[in-house]
């Protein structure tokens, strides 16, 4: 069965294939014709269409939800939703005051929209737990302490990293009372999934996030469940510190050279897991193009401790024949490879794109190079980071963003030589890759800029 090979691999064991996991969150919705909002908030069509990916897509396991935002919302954050994406967090209530959340803040069985959620993981549990892995999904304790501070957070790290380090401590907390509600209702790994650890660099990470993040692990362990890391964005420099919070499995994004990381990854013992490219691939290509991608990415590597999955969250608009396609070559991989030997990609219409002429401008002009904002919290805390410059510098400051879930973004993003997502560049120049500025950094490098167009 699908699950037992899973574990097994989750226990570093010699298995006969790779693992197959999809990232169907809000992309479940369009499965059944259900929007991100519905799929989130109304267990009968959660239940539904996750019962729709276990039968299309065969999947060894799955998460029930991939929403960021359950613990913000419980804790105070306003959320601002779409109808093909995960809520996006618009309020932080630490954003004025630095101080801990008292006890009383920590979600509970009946906050929330968690009464739903576990009702949910104990039937789809009933329905397809015995071979099929189940994830509960939970925020992880930085990306969770920023949604709580806002983009502040990343100037406290180095004004005062004590509240930093006391705020994910707490954070780990809320975390490990997520967990404990997750193993409850049935939930096989538990997935940390925190995006924002790659904006951070390797020594904040040791000094500050290591601990609590070692101590969730430990709880998961310690629970009898399996555990799963997740990063977005170029997490490369930091896998090595990551490995030594000690996670089962680390899951990584096309940001991340796999064949690399999972070196990196081996040499501790810990399961790799990714990394379909979520747009390129699974979104805008063929079948056959996912056929080969997944082929070529299992024949790229040794096969133990691997697990193949999207980047991350897939897209909602991502055509049901793609995700099928993968999870063929994933599951049949001796058939697949045979019917795509020799298959060459067909190359759209290249989109003609016009860069600015930099050197001419007059203003600082600030692109945000980003996966989406809408669903990827890196890339919201980037462009919330830049958004920070408009009420000092008013109009003397142009930001734009620019998305990987556009084709004509795509483009651009190919022609500036874009290398890492998210990134900042400040007219034509690349400023911050897969790291977040603090506002004292942005502001400073803004008015050098300025100084240089006088």
């Amino acid at each position: 069965m699908g699950k037992e090979l899973l574990l097994r691999i989750l226990r570093h064991e010699e298995v006969e294939r790779p693992a197959w996991v999809p990232f169907a969150g809000v992309h479940a919705g369009k499965l059944k014709g259900y929007t991100a909002k519905e799929v989130l908030t109304d267990g009968k069509k959660l239940e539904e269409a996750l019962l729709e990916v276990h039968r299309l897509y065969r999947p060894d396991g799955m998460p029930i939800v991939f929403d960021l935002q359950v613990e913000a919302e419980i804790m105070g954050c306003d959320l601002l939703w779409a109808e093909d994406n995960p809520p996006s967090v618009a309020s932080h209530p630490l954003s004025k005051e630095k101080k801990i959340p008292c006890a009383c803040k920590i979600p509970q069985r009946e906050s929330g929209r968690l009464p739903m959620i576990l009702r949910t993981m104990e039937r789809m549990k009933a329905a397809v737990g015995e071979d099929t892995a189940l994830y509960g999904l939970i925020c992880g304790p930085f990306t969770l302490a920023s949604h709580l501070r806002g983009s502040q957070i990343f100037m406290d790290m180095i004004l005062d990293p004590k509240y930093v380090k006391e705020l994910v401590g707490y954070c780990a907390e809320v975390a490990m009372k997520m967990t404990e509600y997750y193993i409850e209702a049935g939930m096989d790994v538990i997935a940390v999934v925190d995006p924002l650890v790659s904006q951070v660099s390797p020594a904040h990470f040791t000094e500050l996030l290591s601990e609590p993040f070692t101590a969730v692990f430990d709880y998961i362990r310690a629970k009898e469940a399996h555990s799963a890391f997740f990063v977005c964005g170029n997490a490369t420099n930091q896998l090595d510190v990551m490995c030594k919070t000690n996670p089962d499995s680390i899951s990584i994004d096309e940001n991340v050279v796999i064949q690399d990381a999972k070196k990196v990854m081996g040499a501790y013992n810990i399961t790799t897991g990714g990394n379909i490219p979520l747009t390129t691939t699974m979104l805008y290509g063929s079948q056959l193009d996912n056929m080969k991608y997944v082929v070529d990415l299992i024949d790229s590597m040794d096969q133990k401790n691997l697990i193949i999955a999207p980047g991350c969250d897939m897209p909602y608009d991502v055509p049901i024949e793609n995700t099928i396609a993968a999870a063929q070559a994933a599951l049949q991989t001796e058939e697949v490879r045979e019917m795509v030997a020799g298959y060459q990609a067909i190359e759209d219409e290249p989109i003609e794109i016009e860069l600015p002429a930099y050197q001419d401008l007059k203003h600082v002009l600030i692109e945000v190079f980003t996966l989406d904002s809408a669903t990827c919290a890196a890339c919201t805390y980037m462009v919330n980071s830049a958004m920070l410059a408009k009420p000092k510098f008013g109009d003397a400051v142009e930001i734009v963003e620019y998305k990987y879930t556009r084709r004509e973004d795509i483009a651009r993003t190919k022609k500036m030589g874009v290398s890492n997502l998210p990134s900042i560049y400040i007219n034509g120049e690349l400023k911050w890759s897969s790291i977040i500025p603090s506002e004292k950094e942005l502001f400073e490098t803004i008015e050098g800029v300025m100084k240089s167009l006088v």
